[in-house]
């Protein structure tokens, strides 16, 4: 059994984007793509149908899928780069001006580009600096990940970025910037804070280790809870283990329906991480002390909680810096 509460740093994957050029049929397609990306799962026929449209977002996370599948740049992964770089997307310029570590150097098979690894990455940097000095607080933080200024990661997180929040807290925790030692840890809780009011779940759950190492029970309860309510793996598992299997431990009351519901809905992660091996450990330990009425009333709660909450996902990240 593997119980949450330390969680990297991460980019979400947003599924509420521009959707101009596409049409109803085509978003929900897409859509479907990105929840299937965010599982794990296979996603190329769905993301391939809104890349052809031009859809930029979706040419990036196809050739995530692609470059995936080989663990290099490929030939096809690269020309949805590039589309998706051509339209200014800042992560495809990113993937595209580190293709000198791919593994196709090693294989002395990379595909020729329209511009160098070198050109991809001073474009990137250009166009994060322009949005930047409008105040736009993602390329902020991709201008600091590109140059290491920590003056604009402080600036992106400032500027609202949950994931800027979140990587200003890890940072501090891990005794970057200039806070006195005894100054840390309360700075490292309030950018916590900051990013999961943003709707960071991994900002969520790390407040919930935090809080439960503190013994502040009602806290540690709420920010679970919360996680559990973005769809986020960690958070779901987590919140049904406790309700079900160890309820004092954080003073839930005792909820075995909920609690086996909640960790059943992990059952359709099976296309990667850890969730399944979760699913198989805990949910025959709930199991053994229900009736099989409670059992039947755990799978139609199941089946409420994702019809009114959002897909489950394990928030990946967009892209490794």
């Amino acid at each position: 059994m593997k119980i949450f509460f330390v969680c990297a740093l991460l980019i979400s994957t947003s599924i509420v984007n521009a959707h101009a050029q596409l049409s109803q049929s085509q978003r929900e397609t897409k859509d479907e793509g990105l929840i299937l990306h965010n599982q794990y799962k296979i996603a190329i026929p769905e993301l391939t149908i809104a890349a052809e449209t031009g859809d930029k977002e979706a040419q990036f996370y196809l050739a995530e899928e692609l470059r995936q599948q080989k663990q290099y740049i490929t030939v096809d992964a690269r020309k949805w780069y590039e589309a998706a770089a051509e339209q200014d997307d800042l992560y495809a310029m990113i993937r595209l001006g580190r293709s000198n570590s791919n593994l196709c150097e090693a294989m002395n098979n990379c595909p020729k580009g329209k511009k160098t690894p070198k050109e991809w990455l001073a474009k990137a940097e250009a166009v994060a600096k322009e949005k930047a000095d409008q105040g736009d607080a993602e390329s902020l933080y991709i201008l600091y990940e590109l140059t290491a200024d920590r003056k604009l990661l402080e600036q992106s997180a400032h500027a609202g970025s949950s994931v800027a929040q979140y990587r200003m807290a890890i940072g501090e925790r891990q005794g970057e910037g200039s806070q006195l030692p005894w100054k840390r840890q309360k700075s490292v809780e309030q950018w916590f804070l900051a990013s999961a009011k943003n709707g960071n779940p991994k900002a969520m759950m790390q407040l919930f280790g935090i809080y439960r190492e503190k013994v502040d029970l009602e806290q540690a309860r709420y920010w679970v809870e919360q996680a559990a309510l973005t769809g986020y793996e960690a958070g779901v598992y987590n919140y049904g283990y406790f309700l079900a299997v160890e309820p004092n431990t954080l003073g839930f009351t005792m909820d075995p329906i909920k609690g086996y519901a909640l960790i059943s809905l992990l059952k359709e992660l099976d296309g990667g991480g850890t969730a399944q091996s979760d699913v198989e450990e805990t949910l025959p330990l709930i199991a053994k002390n229900m009736t099989a009425e409670e059992i039947e009333q755990a799978n139609k709660f199941a089946q409420k909680w994702k019809n009114e909450h959002p897909p489950l996902s394990f928030y990946p990240e967009k892209i490794e810096f």
